[in-house]
């Protein structure tokens, strides 16, 4: 309740449990955590109600199949991943933490070689063990489950929903937008490469995007 009313009043929670220590990430991958590539730490290591910032820059390919164009008004509405096919875009990505908050935040850049420039952001959110959510505009949001499988950082899909005022609504909606599903591996310890895929039960795949980053400005 103390922390609630400082939120309210743009104070800065109190850590009561000195969890500021330890990164955001470090509890959900729990034990596990100690067997990441370092690589995989840095871009993980961001520490809650803190002005910690890690940013990595690479170059993705992007694939969007003519179902998901369906969907473009509902995605642009929402703020969200960009619905084009192209390839060798450059993009950076800024990993943020918020002094107030124990969200850990993205902001991505891309540079389309066709297309004007295009950003959006997102923040995660932990939701106890190895589940998060990832909060896009209007509270809308992708429910995963984080793993650390077959050296690989596995983002599983576990559904939508909606976050609003402290509260997860389920959105049974899986079956329409289809599931989405990410890894991310080493490469060394300062490379990493990622890919996304969404998937419908009836269309295959809708949507995909791949890439190779560079840790650029890491934590001290």
């Amino acid at each position: 309740i103390r922390n609630a009313l400082l939120r309210i009043r743009h104070k800065q929670p109190i850590d009561n449990l000195n969890l500021g220590m330890q990164p955001i990430f470090q509890p959900i991958f729990g034990e596990q955590w100690d067997e990441l590539p370092t690589v995989i730490k840095k871009h993980y290591s961001n520490r809650p109600y803190s002005d910690d910032k890690v940013i990595v820059d690479g170059i993705m390919n992007v694939e969007c199949h003519w179902p998901m164009t369906l969907a473009a008004p509902f995605y642009r509405l929402m703020g969200s991943i960009p619905l084009v096919t192209e390839y060798g875009i450059r993009c950076t990505v800024h990993f943020d933490s918020f002094r107030n908050s124990k969200h850990f935040g993205f902001l991505r850049h891309f540079w389309f070689v066709k297309r004007r420039f295009y950003s959006f952001r997102s923040r995660m959110l932990s939701l106890g063990e190895d589940k998060v959510i990832e909060i896009m505009r209007f509270g809308f949001c992708w429910k995963m489950r984080y793993a650390w499988q077959d050296e690989t950082v596995k983002l599983i899909h576990d559904g939508y929903g909606l976050y609003w005022f402290g509260h997860l609504i389920p959105l049974p909606i899986t079956g329409i937008l289809g599931r989405g599903d990410a890894e991310e591996a080493a490469i060394d310890e300062d490379h990493f490469a990622m890919n996304v895929t969404i998937r419908h039960p009836i269309f295959g795949v809708l949507y995909s995007y791949s890439g190779r980053f560079k840790v650029i400005q890491e934590l001290p």
